[in-house]
C-alpha cells in the first residue's frame, strides 16, 4: 500500500495492489496547468451547467421501474436488464475494451477507482478494496471535504476533476455522493473512465423548485455541524432512516469522527445535490459500461437507478443486493466486491495490473 497525501493532486488517495506506485494520465495527455482550484461562492449552482433537463428528479416515478437483476450471493450470476425492451436477460461480458493504464508504464492494466459517500473517508472502502486488490490496482481517494482532503474547498465540477486527477484512468467505483462525483467525470472526461459502477447514488434533482428545497436543508445542515460538531450531527445522521437498515458496527462512526465540522459543512454547501446541475439530460451520452447498485431495501434508490438505465440505454443494467438499505458497501461488503470483481473481468477483459 502507498500513501499519497500530497501530489500530483489535492485529493489524498491510497494505491494498493499490483504495481500500486499510482495512476497516470492518459497517453499524450498534458498535466492541467498548476494553479489553485476554483472556489466557487457557497450555496450558489456549478457554474459550467449542462442544459436544463427533463421534468425529472432525485426521487422514485409513480409508475413502475425498469426491471432490475436480484444479485444472488450464491451464484454471483446476476441477470441485466435491457432498457430498450424492459426484459431481464442473462448478462454477457460488453465487447467493449476500454483502455487503462498500468501504473508507472502507460501499459494495459486494470484499475479501480473506489470514491466515499458524505461524511465517510477512503477507509469505508476497506472490506470491498481488500478483495480487489488481489487482482487489481485499487486506488481509494478522499472527497474535497473529507479525510485527507478535509482542507480542499471546491465546486462540484472541479471536485469530480480532481476525482479523476487522483485516480487516472480506470474502472470508478462510487457510493452516493461519490457515485454523482463519478458519473460527472464519465460525462467530463470518457477518456478517463473505462466503466461505471455507481451504487446508491442519483444525476441529481432536476426539478429547480427541488433543487431550492435541497439547498436551503444542507444549509441548515452545513450550520448545525458546526454550531454542534461532528459527533452530536453523526448521531442524528445516521439514525435517520436512510441507514435503518445499517447496522451499528459497520457503520464506520470511527472513521467518520476523523471528519472535521469546516470540512462536511463544505461538502454539504459545494457538493450536495442544491447546487449541483442535474445529469439527467446528459445520461444518454454516457459512454462506458455502467452497473447500476442499489440495495434491495432502498426503494428510492433502486427506483432511480431504474430510471438511470432507462435514459443510458444498453451500456447499463441495474442489480438490486438482496437484504441491503442504501449503504451497500457497507451492509453487504463482500456481495459487492463480488459484483465489482465480475464487472470488472467483463469490463477489463480479465486483466489483472501485472498482467
Amino acid at each position: 500500500m502507498t500513501n499519497h497525501p500530497g501530489p500530483p493532486g489535492p485529493l489524498h488517495r491510497l494505491v494498493e495492489g499490483p504495481l500500486a506506485e499510482g495512476p497516470t494520465d492518459p497517453p499524450g495527455r498534458s498535466p492541467d496547468p498548476p494553479g489553485p482550484p476554483a472556489d466557487p461562492v457557497p450555496g450558489t449552482p456549478d457554474p459550467d451547467p449542462p442544459p436544463p433537463g427533463p421534468p425529472v428528479g432525485e426521487r422514485s416515478p409513480d409508475g413502475g421501474v425498469t426491471p432490475a437483476a436480484v444479485h444472488n450471493p450464491s451464484t454471483h450470476d446476476p441477470t441485466s436488464c435491457n432498457p430498450s425492451t424492459n426484459d431481464p436477460t442473462t448478462h454477457r461480458p460488453s465487447t467493449r475494451n476500454p483502455t487503462t493504464h498500468r501504473a508507472g508504464s502507460g501499459a494495459p492494466g486494470g484499475r479501480v477507482v473506489l470514491a466515499h459517500g458524505f461524511t465517510q473517508t477512503l477507509r469505508s472502502w476497506e472490506p470491498v478494496a481488500a478483495r480487489l486488490a488481489a487482482r487489481w490496482q485499487v486506488v481509494r481517494v478522499d472527497l474535497p471535504g473529507h479525510g485527507g482532503s478535509g482542507g480542499v474547498r471546491v465546486g462540484f465540477a472541479e471536485a469530480a476533476r480532481l476525482l479523476g486527477e487522483a485516480g487516472g484512468v480506470g474502472v470508478y467505483v462510487g457510493y452516493s455522493m461519490g457515485g454523482r462525483l463519478c458519473l460527472r467525470l464519465a460525462l467530463d472526461r470518457p477518456d478517463l473512465v473505462g466503466g461505471l459502477v455507481l451504487i446508491g447514488a442519483s444525476p441529481g434533482i432536476a426539478d429547480p423548485g427541488d433543487r431550492a428545497g435541497r439547498r436551503a436543508d444542507d444549509e441548515a445542515l452545513a450550520g448545525r455541524i458546526e454550531r454542534e460538531g461532528v459527533a452530536a450531527f453523526l448521531e442524528r445522521w445516521l439514525a435517520g432512516p436512510l441507514f435503518a437498515t445499517l447496522p451499528a458496527e459497520a457503520a464506520g462512526r470511527d472513521e467518520r469522527l476523523a471528519n472535521t465540522p469546516e470540512g462536511l459543512a463544505s461538502a454539504l454547501r459545494r457538493l450536495g445535490t442544491g447546487v449541483q446541475e442535474p445529469l439527467w439530460d446528459r445520461l444518454a451520452t454516457v459512454a462506458p459500461p455502467t452497473l447500476l447498485v442499489a440495495g434491495a431495501l432502498d426503494k428510492k434508490f433502486a427506483a432511480i437507478a431504474g430510471e438511470m438505465a432507462a435514459a443510458i440505454g444498453p451500456a447499463a443494467r441495474v442489480v438490486l443486493v438482496p437484504g441491503a438499505g442504501h449503504a451497500v458497501h457497507l451492509e453487504r461488503p463482500a456481495d459487492l466486491a463480488a459484483l465489482v470483481e465480475e464487472f470488472l473481468t467483463a469490463t477489463l477483459g480479465g486483466r489483472p495490473a501485472d498482467g
